[in-house]
């Protein structure tokens, strides 16, 4: 067997894990995770409950960063290891084991690299995914229930924890809206770009004469509310509606007025929680939506008055951002970066990373 030779890959993969380690500041990044170890130790920290989620959240956030970094070095030297035994006893199965680890371990540092332009002001936190029927009948339900599906798919493949808070059922197929949480480190800053206004083309299995259809699905993503953020609330501000919760048959939630509604008044948002079964855990979830909503809408203000004193105020997302087409050929391509893909069933199943990708680095070019 000739020698297994992937030293230029390896150059190259480590040229570019240099890189995120430059930019990652190992040296501060360890200093930082030191205090924040000595300050969750103080004995006094939950007697302010915002100062210690802060510290708890910060610490979290930069283990998860450093350790992911420590595991791609300590790969890297395992596979030069791997490569060196698999030549040294022509070990074919070393080989393949070795190659194999090449492909993940590319994809690993391409994953970090793109975690190293999240750097926006709520990039770090847990996202909260709305998503909503459009045009299209039942398909456009049934499309919505689709999209749901393939973000919690895409979050349990991530090892993230998500939580349904509310769904409203179609009459027919699918839903006509549903809110989730998802609850991870810069899950907002991957999963922002996810936003807009999705688009499928099938042949309708609600259509008798089996025709074409083109339905469409609206995605709203939102940094978590933490408690040290401020959004004022004024009580006058906010309606509060209970009412029975909803959906298939069965449930103990549906035996009591338990469901919250919360409509603010000023900007006539409204948000409702249905997933717990009692009436304040459910205010609770639902006010905590509403200030995530309020958070993201104060925020996309002002950068809108940002770019109208800059004399920009094209919207910089079309109204389509993602075409997902299953007839009369398969592909699903993103319609501001161009990234694609032909197998939509993999996406629908998850496979969202190589989009997610694609958009941040869309979103950090200079001319958006």
């Amino acid at each position: 067997m000739s020698d297994l030779d992937l030293s230029a890959e390896i150059r190259q993969i480590r040229g570019t894990f240099a890189t995120i380690a430059e930019v990652s500041d190992l040296p501060k990044l360890e200093k930082e995770i030191a205090q924040l170890k000595i300050e969750a130790q103080e004995p006094t920290l939950w007697d302010n409950p915002e100062s210690a989620q802060k510290v708890t959240s910060a610490l979290s956030r930069k283990q998860a960063q450093i350790n992911r970094i420590n595991e791609i070095a300590s790969r890297l030297d395992d596979l030069e290891v791997l490569i060196s035994l698999a030549n040294s006893e022509s070990d074919k199965s070393a080989a393949n084991e070795a190659t194999a680890e090449l492909a993940n371990l590319k994809k690993l540092v391409a994953e970090q690299e793109v975690l190293t332009l999240l750097n926006g002001e709520y990039d770090s936190r847990a996202a909260i995914i709305t998503i909503r029927s459009g045009a299209g009948g039942d398909d456009a339900t049934d499309f919505a229930e689709m999209l749901m599906r393939m973000y919690l798919r895409f979050s349990e493949k991530q090892s993230w924890p998500s939580q349904v808070l509310d769904i409203s059922f179609a009459e027919g197929a699918g839903i006509k809206s549903a809110t989730f949480e998802i609850d991870a480190p810069y899950a907002y800053g991957q999963l922002s770009v996810e936003a807009g206004t999705h688009r499928l083309v099938r042949m309708s299995p609600f259509n008798a004469a089996g025709k074409r259809q083109t339905s469409f699905a609206a995605v709203e993503v939102v940094p978590l509310i933490e408690q040290t953020d401020v959004v004022d609330i004024p009580e006058n501000d906010i309606r509060i509606d209970v009412f029975r919760s909803s959906g298939p048959g069965g449930q103990s939630v549906n035996t009591t007025d338990s469901a919250v509604r919360i409509t603010h008044l000023p900007t006539g948002t409204v948000v409702s929680c249905q997933n717990e079964k009692s009436q304040l855990q459910n205010k609770a979830a639902a006010m905590r939506v509403l200030q995530s909503r309020l958070l993201e809408l104060r925020r996309t203000e002002e950068e809108a008055t940002k770019k109208q004193l800059a004399g920009d105020a094209t919207a910089s997302w079309g109204d389509q951002m993602r075409s997902y087409v299953l007839a009369p050929y398969q592909m699903v391509k993103d319609l501001r970066t161009n990234f694609e893909v032909n197998n939509p069933d993999a996406v629908f199943d998850g496979d969202l990373s190589g989009f997610i990708a694609a958009g941040i680095r869309w979103r950090k070019t200079p001319s958006n």
